[in-house]
């Protein structure tokens, strides 16, 4: 008999058996090309990365003026003060010519050198208060007058002349730079320097100069009075002597030196200078951005200080300071090239701080004495005359030197991007400063034998070219490249005797102090997170480093700035706002010292005060 075959009641096992299967086979596809798709991008990246990273290692005099282009060469190029005539007969310090004539009789051509001689004080003296009556503003017939809502550059300038003729160059190709009035705040009286702004033809230029430098009262108040109290003399022995201020040392038992003292009555001065008493700015509405002679700012930094003052309204209205700077110290370039490092690379793009390094190295009096620069004395000025002569025919077109940067630091920071801080004069001091003040200056020496590489993320603006961010003002990240106006101003001004009196050195901190404890509405700022201001400058105040005249950081910045806008990653045509997720609240410090002299707080409330 034969088998009768029943068929089996169909329960759908094969259908999803074979549907898993497409499903998986699918799912595996899609991984393997996902795998060969970023294996192919990160050997791109590295192709691509190691061809720019050996282009911004050229950073020599020539590759550094190739990116500057020939209409801006004048402003790297120095001149020799010294000037030759022509005269008859024989004077002191001419050379005489053997010359024929036509009827070949010889004759004696004289050529005289006038050798150039500094001023001396009294001369410094009288051409200060001629400038600042004067107040004459240069190219304004070829600019017009200036506008209310115009924006105003300030400059702090003391004397690194090579750092301001980068930061000339930077400004000469921003757009839209015909439009501000730009206004140098000089504390010392330089020729070289003055012939320099002078040249300045592509907007328009105003100087003023800071009346109570130490050069121009190099044995007085607020210079270094012979009667000074010495910085380390303990108080029961200032008082037997009687020297100057012996009662009041500052926090740390520690009297004034004068030298520290200048940046911040240098800083309210011009300030107020500008807000108060220029009568070009009587009327001005607009914003004052605040810059010193060591910064470099990028071709958008106007641009996009317009597009964030247009937002504030709508993305902060509590915010009334804008920062286009941050302290970037390294984008370690080369660790991001790293294929074992790209997946922490990727990662690190997620957090808010990791491209911009906001910890700052800490800073303090006594670390940073044995680096001031010996060009606050009064014989800087024949100095400069003779580094005149020598460098007449060099072309000037890097001055920064290899930075001090602890290494020790580096462990809060993420691995494959780090961006450790520059301790510049306005920087920041750390929890620890009571111990600093009372240690040794050797601390300062370690710093010095160290070095560092500057290497900027050449892909920096294609992750951060148009990010914000709001948060508190706080003064060790937001220092550089920031701007108010005349209403927040009023409102520091109103809060002077917090200013100073607050017995710390760094006109930043005397500033947080202010809103911290005076101001009713808080300094509240908007940050763009892809700098439009970089920090160029080495050696200064507070970092004196065996090779000032080094190319390599404004080398890097010249390229990472290349890259971006040949990469059409400036200019953005829109903002997008970035909340931190965690802001930490500033904590209440006592000063840093420095500041316990009460000369220092009657002068600085005097110049506090508006002339109008």
């Amino acid at each position: 008999t034969g088998r009768i075959l029943i068929p089996l009641p169909n329960t759908g096992a094969m259908g999803r058996k074979r549907s898993n299967f497409y499903m998986r086979s699918i799912f595996l596809l899609a991984l393997c090309i996902f795998g060969l798709l970023q294996y192919h991008n990160f050997n791109y990246l590295d192709s691509r990365d190691n061809v720019l990273g050996d282009a911004v290692t050229n950073d020599s005099d020539d590759a550094i003026l190739a990116m500057v282009p020939a209409t801006l060469h004048k402003y790297l190029t120095p001149h020799s003060r010294n000037h030759t005539t022509s005269a008859a007969g024989v004077l002191p310090g001419i050379v005489l010519l053997p010359n024929s004539s036509s009827s070949g009789a010889a004759t004696a051509t004289t050529i005289s050198f006038d050798v150039y001689r500094p001023p001396n004080i009294s001369e410094i003296k009288r051409n200060i208060m001629r400038y600042n009556d004067m107040q004459t503003v240069l190219n304004e017939d070829a600019f017009g007058p200036l506008q209310n809502d115009s924006v105003i550059i300030v400059v702090q300038v003391h004397t690194r002349i090579t750092y301001l003729r980068h930061l000339i160059v930077s400004l000469a190709q921003a757009r839209d730079i015909s439009k501000v009035l730009l206004v140098f705040s000089h504390d010392y009286y330089d020729d070289d320097i003055n012939d320099l702004v002078q040249q300045i033809d592509f907007c328009k230029v105003l100087q003023i100069f800071y009346p109570y430098s130490i050069q121009t009262h190099p044995n007085e108040y607020p210079g270094v009075d012979p009667n000074d109290c010495p910085r380390n003399i303990k108080k029961e022995q200032a008082l037997v002597s009687n020297c100057n201020n012996a009662l009041y040392p500052d926090l740390y038992g520690h009297y004034r030196e004068a030298k520290f003292t200048q940046t911040k009555h240098h800083w309210i001065w011009k300030a107020n200078r500008v807000f108060n008493e220029l009568e070009v700015t009587r009327y001005h509405t607009g914003l004052v951005l605040f810059l010193e002679e060591d910064h470099y700012v990028a071709q958008d930094f106007l641009y996009l200080l317009a597009m964030m003052q247009q937002r504030t309204k709508d993305l902060c209205p509590q915010c009334n300071v804008l920062s286009l700077g941050t302290y970037l110290k390294t984008f370690n370039y080369y660790t991001y090239h790293s294929k074992t490092n790209k997946k922490s690379y990727a990662s690190s793009l997620i957090s808010t701080n990791s491209l911009l390094g906001y910890n700052r190295n800490s800073n303090n009096r006594n670390s940073v004495q044995l680096a001031m620069s010996s060009s606050y004395s009064s014989s800087s000025s024949a100095q400069s005359s003779t580094s005149s002569l020598k460098n007449a025919n060099k072309v000037y077109v890097g001055d920064t030197g290899d930075s001090s940067s602890n290494l020790n630091k580096r462990g809060n920071l993420i691995n494959t991007v780090t961006a450790t801080a520059t301790a510049t004069a306005t920087a920041a001091t750390s929890s620890d400063t009571t111990n600093n003040e009372q240690s040794s200056h050797s601390s300062n020496k370690n710093n010095g034998a160290q070095t560092w590489n500057y290497h900027v993320l050449p892909s920096l603006y294609s992750v951060y070219q148009k990010v914000v961010e709001v948060m508190p003002w706080v003064s060790s990240k937001h220092n550089m490249g920031f701007a108010f106006n005349r209403t927040t101003w009023n409102n520091i001004r109103k809060c002077a005797r917090h200013f100073c009196t607050y017995d710390d050195y760094n006109w930043d901190w005397s500033l947080q102090h202010v809103s911290q404890q005076c101001l009713r509405r808080k300094l509240h700022a908007m940050i763009v997170k892809g700098p439009r201001v970089f920090h160029i400058g080495e050696c200064g105040v507070h970092h004196k480093n065996k090779n000032c005249e080094s190319n390599q950081v404004i080398s890097k910045v010249q390229h990472v700035l290349r890259i971006a806008r040949n990469s059409h990653q400036l200019f953005p045509r829109s903002l997008t706002l970035t909340v931190p997720s965690l802001i930490k609240k500033s904590k209440l410090r006592k000063g840093n010292g420095g500041w316990g002299d009460l000369r220092d707080h009657e002068l600085c409330l005097n110049m506090s005060l508006s002339t109008r």
